[in-house]
């Protein structure tokens, strides 16, 4: 290789190497440009990682997610007249205290997940789920509905649970069809759209069935988050964004910001719980 050529080739290495460095890895004050969800690699998505510095210690943040999540749900299938429950976790990832709050009451429980590796991490844990998810589990079952469960959890999410791939935005082909849900950390840690943010949201809204019965969780201005060697985007969003995006689909909900310290990691805030039922 000629001496201007190599000059070339290795600018434009270099070059090459800057934008994915401030593509998957910023520091600092580096500015990320948009990342919508569909520029991010989701397949580098590491769930042992993810799981690892998220839930292999039950967290005081979603301890508090646990109360309020399962009180809410309790409150709701404590009604006569419920017939059968097909539930849905939207963007479960390698998170299943979600679908724990659901199972109960679901005859069916779909586990809906974009990212081709934490689909293998949940079809692993249906068949038994790993220990660590127990002490999530104690803290469900304060309430009786969970504490008197017919059969043992780990047989019941066996028996009940369907892991499908799929992308939230493909989910208006399934308008209506279950009825109950939760999406934890998902709309605003796909992508750093807020267009694509308050999507997400409609997605899952609208895949529930009339007085469906949900609860949603939000990292609140969260500058994009770290899994293994990998950086992922996230929309900064408050209290004000995440209310206006269920508005259009509840009549009744709460939305909050947790008395828990952030204390998950660096780059966001705190975090919103929003509970309540499908207009």
């Amino acid at each position: 290789m000629r001496p201007q050529c190599a000059r070339f080739w290795y600018r434009e290495r270099a070059r090459f190497w800057y934008r994915e460095r401030m593509t998957l890895r910023p520091s600092g004050g580096a500015q990320l440009t948009q990342l919508k969800n569909a520029d991010v690699s989701w397949g580098a998505f590491d769930p042992k990682a993810y799981v690892k510095h998220n839930y292999r210690a039950l967290q005081s943040e979603d301890a508090e997610i646990l109360d309020v999540v399962r009180d809410h749900f309790a409150d709701h299938f404590r009604r006569p007249g419920v017939g059968p429950v097909r539930g849905i976790d939207v963007g479960a990832g390698a998170n299943l205290y979600p679908a724990l709050a659901m199972l109960p009451w679901c005859d069916e429980l779909t586990l809906f997940e974009r990212s081709p590796a934490n689909v293998r991490y949940l079809k692993r844990q249906v068949d038994s789920y790993d220990e660590n998810w127990d002490q999530f589990w104690d803290v469900l079952c304060e309430d009786e509905a969970y504490d008197s469960l017919a059969m043992d959890p780990r047989k019941k999410f066996a028996k009940t649970v369907d892991v499908e791939l799929g992308d939230i935005f493909d989910l208006q082909r399934h308008e209506g069809r279950w009825s109950v849900g939760t999406m934890f950390f998902v709309a605003e840690s796909m992508t750093n759209s807020h267009r694509e943010f308050a999507l997400g949201v409609e997605r899952f809204m609208r895949a529930l069935a009339p007085g469906a019965p949900f609860a949603a969780a939000f990292m609140e201005h969260s500058k994009g988050y770290h899994v293994g060697d990998y950086f992922f985007p996230a929309c900064d969003v408050g209290e004000s964004e995440v209310r206006a995006s269920l508005e259009p689909f509840a009549d009744e909900f709460i939305a909050k910001r947790l008395k828990s310290s952030a204390a998950v990691r660096n780059g966001y805030t705190g975090m919103i719980v929003a509970y309540g039922r499908r207009r």
